[in-house]
């Protein structure tokens, strides 16, 4: 691949029972242990990968979300398209997004273009939840291990008719509301969660559609324990309302990816639907203290190569203290083929971070 950007490869090495799933990974997250955590939009799962060198992640484990959260379904994906760490919880969102049925090739035309009327929602896609991680494992509940008498647990946002109650809270917004409604599928540019960032109690979400008139929109909410496996949102400072809304224009891209690097935002853009386009990286200075009802015009730090119809970026990581530079490590859906190596293993990039 040759970009002036890339610094090298890494091969994430996973076991047989992921290898299906190695094509679709849509989020990511190294932690201070040099775990890296990974998600998949067509699972309810997530993966662990440990460190052994900068070129290479193995010992694959994985675990099973229902093993510490209740899942509304027992029998559906959870779509995650992002993680994040903070405090000893791995947190994670999946897409809160309607899913259109897509044509397949053994399938006629009339087939096909009946199959493209199929709408439908899942209730495992509208979670946002936390999971205890200490020293490489995840847990239901946990002593903290700095302070035993406070008890880890893991929990999720109140679940509602609409999804959540960040849903519920959406569904009259003047810029949201309609397509909260409307049941627009996320590759329509519908409403699609896709990136998560943690600044202390702060939760930012980028959405990869709706895109406004070349706007995208960042969420921010704080969130609260309703009980010990249940979360509510939080009233801000701020009137009283329960989210922020952040405008940010990535020249008509969607936000695919958020991650924290000190008081700045990264934000991973591409396009809101199903097609090849410009892939980058832009840095939103001081993003964990946006001011609302401004309009944030950022820079771009980093171009990221895609394929035709292949290496579409779903997820970033801070790099920086495996790498001895400024650096992040990118994930690819749809991977090209020399991406992947034997049976279960696919390589990912790590890119030079400019400021």
């Amino acid at each position: 691949m040759d970009n002036p950007s890339l610094l090298h490869q890494v091969l994430l090495r996973f076991e047989d029972k992921f290898k299906d799933h190695r094509k679709d990974v849509s989020a990511v997250r190294l932690t201070p242990e040099k775990d890296l955590w990974l998600g998949s939009d067509e699972t309810s799962t997530i993966e662990r990968l440990a460190f052994v060198d900068k070129q290479q992640f193995a010992k694959h484990q994985q675990f099973q979300v229902a093993d510490f959260i209740q899942l509304p379904s027992e029998d559906e994906e959870i779509d995650i398209e992002g993680l994040a760490y903070t405090e000893n919880y791995l947190w994670f969102v999946g897409s809160h997004s309607w899913k259109r049925k897509k044509p397949k090739p053994n399938k006629t035309d009339l087939e096909n273009i009946e199959r493209l009327t199929k709408i439908k929602s899942e209730a495992n896609r509208y979670l946002l939840g936390r999971i205890p991680c200490v020293n490489g494992k995840l847990f239901k509940s946990c002593p903290h291990p700095e302070n035993p008498a406070q008890e880890l647990s893991a929990a999720k946002l109140e679940v509602t008719q609409r999804g959540n109650l960040l849903m519920d809270a959406l569904a009259n917004d003047p810029h949201l509301g309609y397509f909260v409604g409307a049941t627009i599928p996320g590759k329509d540019n519908g409403f699609d969660v896709e990136g998560i960032a943690i600044a202390q109690n702060r939760i930012f979400l980028g959405l990869r559609g709706p895109v406004l008139r070349g706007w995208a929109v960042m969420l921010e909410i704080e969130l609260e324990t309703s009980s010990p496996e249940v979360l509510k949102l939080k009233q801000l400072r701020e009137q009283g309302k329960l989210y922020k809304k952040h405008f940010i224009y990535l020249n008509g891209l969607g936000i695919r990816d958020l991650c924290l690097d000190g008081a700045d935002l990264l934000v991973l853009a591409g396009p809101t639907m199903d097609l090849d386009g410009p892939v980058r990286v832009y840095r939103l200075k001081n993003g964990v203290n946006l001011q609302e009802n401004v309009l944030t015009k950022p820079d771009v730090v980093l171009e990221i190569p895609y394929g035709n119809g292949e290496d579409h970026a779903e997820g970033m990581t801070l790099f920086t203290d495996l790498s001895n530079t400024p650096s992040l490590l990118v994930v690819y859906d749809a991977p090209a083929k020399q991406r992947l190596q034997g049976d279960t293993d696919v390589i990912a990039d790590v890119f030079k971070l400019g400021y």
